[in-house]
């Protein structure tokens, strides 16, 4: 029992719209992605930093955004990438919303061990 003590939870939250057809999520991922390019500048910068094709986070931004029905990058072709008021509001409650459940799941664990 005491070596449980040492261990924690690890909550995965993703966001999705349940009305679409897709299995694109806002989740870890995306969210990281969207907090590069709001730091860096630039999907590009955000998907090398993350050891990403930049193809590959641009699939997946453009799917996430189809999925979601919400545009999340005003791209501005060599000039880089932002993100929309939507984005930064998706990633606030995404970030407030996975911390809450993280000390939500760190507190239920402590009661049941």
């Amino acid at each position: 029992m005491a070596q449980m003590r040492t261990l924690k939870p690890h909550v995965r939250l993703s966001i999705c719209n349940p009305k679409s057809g897709s299995d694109s999520e806002f989740g870890r991922g995306v969210a990281e992605l969207c907090r590069g390019v709001d730091e860096l500048g630039s999907l590009n910068a955000a998907a090398k930093a993350m050891g990403m094709a930049y193809s590959k986070a641009w699939r997946i931004m453009r799917d996430t955004e189809e999925a979601l029905g919400i545009k999340l990058l005003n791209r501005d072709g060599a000039h880089g990438s932002t993100l929309t008021k939507q984005a930064h509001a998706l990633l606030g409650v995404y970030s407030s919303l996975s911390e809450r459940l993280e000390e939500e799941a760190r507190s239920a664990y402590r009661e049941l061990i």
